[in-house]
């Protein structure tokens, strides 16, 4: 007998977008070689959202340089299509201009292409289970963005708009609270001794009573309240 974990070892599905042919094929190369499994590549933006709604990747590994339409609109509009969906950056560009508006539009992690293959393969695994990943040096500059967002005053129109507190657990606060502190889903779990699947369920199940789309609005959230200073 199998438990339902182990039942489920099918391959990560992820799509590779990039202008660049070469770099494109080698990318997806390298993924197929390493068990996961390519279903789909795209060298423009229109190509990539017409191609990743049909494939229905768990990640989309994602230029932002493109021809047709930008990167940062291809998540943007693939997210709001599928909040499910997991995109790693994977550019040239280190310029935080570009990292802060690539997270906003819905980017899990950004990996610069100056990465070696090993960091690019780990780096798809934990986006591919919620982790954000980052270049190194690139995490502080993300999190300093979240506390000058957090700082800023609510523009009352949106205050308004907002419905009452939901009520969290007590188990659902403390995974949120280690969530805005940075930690990734695998050290929240040998932290609060539970699994990983029990963290991933405890933040859906905040995702869902917040009305909030992914971990980047859930890491705010949190700091606005202060959870990380807890």
């Amino acid at each position: 007998m199998t438990d339902g974990t182990a039942a489920r070892r099918e391959p990560i599905r992820v799509m590779v977008v990039d202008d660049h042919p070469m770099w494109r094929d080698a990318v997806a190369r390298d993924l197929g070689a390493s068990g996961f499994e390519v279903v789909a590549t795209a060298g423009d933006g229109e190509q990539a959202v017409r191609r990743a709604k049909a494939a229905a990747p768990d990640v989309l590994v994602l230029d932002l340089n493109l021809p047709l339409k930008p990167g940062v609109q291809v998540c943007k509009e693939l997210v709001g299509h599928n909040p499910a969906l997991r995109v790693l950056v994977l550019s040239a560009s280190g310029e935080h201009a570009d990292v802060l508006e690539a997270v906003k539009s819905g980017a899990t992690g950004y990996l610069l292409k100056s990465a070696s293959t090993e960091e690019l393969l780990d780096a798809v695994r934990r986006t591919a289970v919620g982790d954000p990943v980052f270049t190194p040096g690139l995490a502080g500059l993300v999190l300093g963005e979240y506390r000058r967002l957090a700082s800023e005053p609510v523009p009352p129109a949106q205050e308004a708009g907002r419905p009452g507190t939901p009520q969290l657990t007590d188990r659902e606060t403390e995974v949120l609270r280690l969530v805005a502190k940075g930690l990734s889903y695998k050290q929240i779990a040998e932290r609060l001794v539970i699994s990983h699947r029990t963290v991933q369920n405890h933040v859906q199940n905040t995702l869902g009573k917040l009305q909030l789309h992914n971990r980047v609005e859930l890491v705010r959230y949190a700091i606005e309240r202060g959870l990380d200073d807890e």
